[in-house]
Formats: C-alpha cells, sequence, structure tokens
C-alpha cells in the first residue's frame, strides 16, 4: 500500500507531466469534476487522493487513445 506522501508525489509527477507534455488537456484539469469538491469542507485522506489519483491516470490515458485514433483517420 502506498502512503499519502507517495501519492501525493505521484499526483504532481502526474499532473506536472500533462502540464508540459499535454498543455491542451492541463487545461482541461480545472474543469474536469473530479478536480471540484462537491461540499464547502472536503476531506482530503489518502482513500481520495488515491481516487484523484487513478482519475488523472485516466484522464491521460483516454485523452491518449483518442489522440492514436485521430492521428491514424487523418
Amino acid at each position: 500500500m502506498k502512503n499519502l506522501n507517495k501519492i501525493l508525489t505521484e499526483i504532481t509527477q502526474l499532473t506536472n507531466t500533462i502540464e508540459t507534455k499535454y498543455p491542451e488537456l492541463y487545461r482541461d484539469l480545472d474543469e474536469n469534476p473530479m478536480t471540484i469538491p462537491s461540499n464547502n469542507h472536503p476531506q482530503m485522506d489518502k482513500k481520495i487522493m488515491e481516487e484523484y489519483l487513478d482519475s488523472l491516470k485516466q484522464l491521460l490515458e483516454h485523452y491518449l487513445q483518442e489522440e492514436k485514433i485521430r492521428k491514424n483517420t487523418l
């Protein structure tokens, strides 16, 4: 199991990768519902941060798949 510090490090690294390699995707992170807490004082525990990390990974994976499809159809 990962500790919270490792999860936060992975989130930071992945976010930096998205920002530098895929700036068009990075701009959309602010609009992603997964990044917007649904209550006024959200608890940011390990489980929530793991879910957020997973959502970032899925978002990037989906984006890369879409880009591959788009490039193959051109």
